[in-house]
């Protein structure tokens, strides 16, 4: 089942990049617009029939102190990418911290359920493997939109690929307990943004540009460690985003 999941996802971002070689659009940085905006409402659907009401009755149902134990559960093990991708990039000041973020919590936070280390001065920080490519100078290549998995670019996919072969949930062989496994993240991240969807109808004149750009600008800042320089204009007055080669992430 994994190898086929990888096998599917590979497919995926070789047809993308055969599609983006083809294809023509306003804005250089999604070339696939029509496809991702069939992609997006897909995933809209999907959220509105079967995510969104399941995520509604796990709050409901579930005490606030056993939703963040199982929210503190899955960002332990999540800390385990981060520490992999802060090695990868060189940031073993960072890395020194999050190998203790995970220790503690695995220990005296009884498998991560409970979040010691940041009472221990041991912040959560946000690593995988699209900012480490984006790190060595590997650009994003065009916008794409996940089934299922929502909003990334060419390098952010090829990311999750390899981040998925260092994630702890998919290494179980129990295909049931995986799949719960991975169902129960998936409900309790929604669970936090049970509101989000309104808030973007509400806000956004095209909630998928809005969707877009949002997460452009959030990779990019990750990659930059929050401190982008100022974008550039190309020669067909195009705003440059690639964060490929980011200097702020050698200042360590």
């Amino acid at each position: 089942m994994r190898v086929i999941h990888m096998r599917w996802s590979m497919v995926i971002l070789f047809g993308a990049s055969l599609l983006a070689g083809c294809a023509t659009n306003g804005d250089p940085h999604d070339p696939l617009e029509p496809l991702n905006r069939g992609i997006y409402h897909f995933n809209d659907v999907v959220d509105k029939a079967v995510v969104k009401p399941v995520a509604t009755g796990y709050k409901n149902a579930v005490p606030s102190p056993v939703r963040t134990g199982v929210g503190n559960f899955f960002s332990n093990l999540n800390d385990v990418i981060v520490f992999l991708n802060d090695l990868l990039q060189l940031n073993f000041q960072q890395g020194a911290s999050d190998f203790s973020r995970v220790f503690w919590n695995s220990t005296i936070g009884v498998a991560g359920v409970f979040d010691v280390a940041t009472s221990f001065d041991l912040p959560k920080h946000d690593e995988d493997f699209g900012q480490t490519l984006g790190y060595w100078g590997v650009g994003n290549g065009p916008y794409l939109v996940l089934p299922f998995l929502g909003p990334s670019t060419v390098r952010n996919a090829v990311g999750r690929v390899v981040d998925y072969r260092a994630d702890l949930v998919y290494q179980q062989n129990d295909m049931a307990v995986r799949n719960s496994a991975v169902f129960l993240r998936v409900i309790q991240k929604r669970s936090l943004y049970l509101g989000a969807r309104r808030t973007l109808m509400q806000a956004a004149l095209d909630p998928y540009v809005f969707v877009r750009e949002a997460y452009l600008q959030r990779r990019r800042n990750l990659v930059y460690n929050g401190n982008p320089p100022p974008l550039k204009n190309n020669a067909n007055n195009h705003t440059d985003e690639d964060d490929s080669g980011a200097p702020a992430k050698t200042l360590h």
